[in-house]
């Protein structure tokens, strides 16, 4: 059976990987969650619950499979300097409650407690073990004292290799008797007030450390660099319940290993091996952190925690993140069924997704599972339960975006409501309908949605007015032409809204619009009969009235070369021509009412049309003139066809009557009047 070396005659601190290093913690402890009989049997040395093996005759090999010893784990561990002039050690007279030793070259014989190497290895569990080895040149005679100091602090004291000590700080201190095979270990935490380490506590005693040495030698060709005599290796363990206080967060971040000159504290410290980094902890650690789109957004968002943290801390059960933020708690106590969550979404904001994948040492899924996340409610469930523990999520919000529809109308509207149909993003037919109302023309007159098209889903809607009848949608736009695409002609159209858009879209309605055509003809014998009647002025009036009575439209146009005129923008609804007739003709009807009701502009086809026509008057004049002044007396008498008397128009003696002169007029004579066909006799009276 093999093991990985270890390396004296070398001083900088590494860590071996053993032939299992590459197995998980979580998986490591699966494979071993039984301490086989045989072994428990066999190595009594080994704490219970423990996987590791801390043999009677101590050693670096595993014995039984599936087992954890130093050649199968992930060991911080360093080297001594090599013995002689160039071996570094204590200052002559320091001793374990010198708080800043100094330190010298060259005054460790090798019967000295001379040493070799040393490492460390933490083992999970509920909360684990501490696991060390020591590594010396030879046996001294009397008692072996091994002591292994864990610092808190990171920084360097000014003088000598030990860390700047901190309250708390911990030795643990092996001994064995000459010719023992048991080691004693004690627990003393360093009194920061007092500036010394405080009273031993026997923890061997209370079952909560075992330590052994090897009574056999270490054979170069099984696993060391060189032969190992007996005693010159030894290991312990210790449950890490006897080191931390399960209601404080304690991290110590490195290790380092010394020999003193006698059992009693007292004595003078010899060598030592210069402090190695390592990470002993009973806290593991959460970090949440805030991802919004669009990114940079200053919105907070409100969090709540259940984990427990070490009460001297100032860590709050709520608290809030930005776009970009990170709130990370180094300081989280072991425990179960700890909760994180978002809390109530601010207004204009969704929740998106939790991203847990940075975390280390959780199962999420399965047999062993301690870690789940709940998108309904936003929370994440998860034990922490080892120093390897590091939640480390991120929570993903979007913006939600508003829309406003807005109804103008380019003319009266008249009360008229305008339906639009919505379509919602995801094309699952879910839709709604609402109507808008302008109450007068242009912006001022618009009508427009309101907060129920405000914080919305971002997605692409399509959204469809239905134009009434009568009316024209003319124009639909967005006042961002890069998020719509809206369809004039059918009043479809899709508008897609990103995070934290504010859009609004105007849709333009006027009237449909026809036009009247006039035509104007008249009578005309030397034409043939008819002809067309240029030059005549004609009124069109709406029948619609403004609040003063008058034609809310009114305008003239007078007939072409060809005898018609058109008026078009018409609105739908009644209108009333209105000939100016002429001088010397009658009209037959001088006022008509036209209907527009068709779409239509002039010269389409499609106008509503009126006709008119006109008949040319006739003046009839009878003279009677005596050549012989007073000659002769003449009468007219006319009648028409019915041989009625008609009475002219005008009568008009002669200069002189007497004299007999006599003229008589018709004025205005309609060829279709029956009093136009006339018969005169008159009667020369000489």
């Amino acid at each position: 059976m093999s093991a990985a070396p270890v390396h004296p005659g070398t001083s900088t601190s590494r860590r071996r990987r053993g032939l299992l290093a590459g197995l998980s913690s979580a998986a490591v402890l699966a494979a071993t969650a039984t301490v086989p009989s045989a072994w428990a049997e066999h190595y009594q040395a080994s704490l219970e619950g423990s996987m590791f093996e801390i043999d009677d005759d101590a050693n670096l090999a595993v014995d039984v499979e599936g087992n954890r010893d130093w050649a199968n784990v992930d060991q911080v561990f360093d080297d001594d300097e090599p013995s002689g002039q160039g071996d570094d050690s204590y200052s002559g007279g320091v001793k374990e409650d010198t708080s800043c030793p100094g330190e010298t070259t060259g005054s460790i014989p090798n019967n000295k407690s001379d040493l070799l190497q040393f490492g460390t290895w933490v083992e999970d569990g509920d909360p684990g073990f501490l696991h060390m080895y020591w590594v010396r040149v030879s046996e001294p005679k009397g008692t072996t004292l091994m002591d292994f100091e864990f610092n808190q602090s990171a920084t360097d004291c000014d003088t000598g290799p030990n860390k700047i000590r901190t309250d708390g700080d911990l030795l643990l201190e092996y001994s064995i008797d000459q010719g023992g095979a048991r080691a004693a270990m004690t627990l003393r935490r360093w009194d920061a007030a007092a500036g010394l380490w405080g009273p031993a506590t026997d923890i061997t005693a209370a079952a909560d450390a075992a330590g052994t040495i090897n009574g056999s030698p270490i054979d170069q060709t099984d696993t060391l660099t060189q032969d190992q005599s007996a005693r010159t290796f030894g290991e312990a363990s210790v449950d890490l319940d006897a080191i931390f206080d399960d209601t404080k967060c304690t991290s110590f971040g490195s290790a380092m290993l010394k020999s003193r000159s006698s059992d009693s504290f007292t004595s003078q410290l010899k060598d030592f091996i210069s402090p190695v980094p390592l990470t002993l902890t009973n806290c593991g650690q959460v970090k949440i952190s805030k991802q919004t789109d669009p990114d940079g957004a200053t919105q907070l968002f409100d969090f709540a925690k259940s984990f427990g943290t070490d009460p001297s801390s100032t860590d709050r059960d709520t608290f809030q993140l930005a776009d970009d933020e990170t709130e990370s708690f180094t300081n989280v106590l072991f425990g179960d069924g700890y909760t994180v969550s978002e809390s109530s979404l601010p207004n204009g904001w969704s929740f998106e997704d939790i991203d847990c994948d940075a975390s280390t040492g959780f199962v999420t899924e399965g047999e062993g599972q301690d870690l789940s996340i709940d998108l309904t409610t936003r929370t994440v469930t998860f034990d922490i339960d080892d120093d390897q523990d590091v939640l480390d999520c991120t929570f993903y919000n979007k913006a939600l975006a508003d829309l406003t529809i807005v109804k103008e109308v380019e003319d009266a509207p008249g009360g008229q409501s305008f339906s639009f149909t919505e379509d919602v993003p995801g094309g699952e037919g879910d839709t709604g309908t609402f109507s808008l109302t302008p109450t007068g023309t242009g912006a001022d007159g618009s009508d427009s949605t309101g907060a129920d098209f405000h914080g919305i889903d971002t997605g692409t809607y399509t959204v469809t007015e239905t134009v009434p009848a009568g009316w024209n949608l003319v124009s639909a736009t967005c006042d961002d032409e890069d998020l719509t695409d809206l369809l004039a002609e059918d009043g479809d159209g899709t508008i897609t809204l990103g995070a934290g858009d504010d859009v609004t879209c105007t849709f333009v309605n006027e009237r449909e619009r026809g036009a009247i055509e006039i035509t104007k003809t008249r009578k005309h014998a030397a034409a043939g009969g008819t002809a067309p009647h240029a030059g005549v002025t004609f009124t069109v009036d709406s029948d619609l009235q403004d609040e003063e009575g008058e034609p809310v439209f009114s305008t003239t146009v007078q007939t072409d070369a060809t005898g018609t005129a058109c008026v078009d923008g018409l609105l739908y609804g009644s209108y009333t021509v209105t000939e100016t007739v002429p001088a010397d003709y009658v009209s037959d009807d001088t006022t008509q009412t036209a209907t527009v009701s068709v779409e239509s502009t002039c010269g389409d086809g499609k106008e509503a049309t009126v006709s008119f026509v006109n008949t040319p008057l006739t003046d009839v004049t009878v003279t009677v003139d005596s050549l012989v002044p007073g000659g002769t007396a003449s009468t007219v008498v006319c009648t028409d066809q019915d041989d009625t008397t008609v009475t002219p128009d005008t009568s008009t003696p002669g200069t002189d009557a007497a004299l007999g002169d006599l003229t008589v007029t018709f004025e205005d004579l309609e060829p279709t009047d029956p009093d136009a066909t006339l018969i005169c006799t008159i009667t020369v009276d000489p």
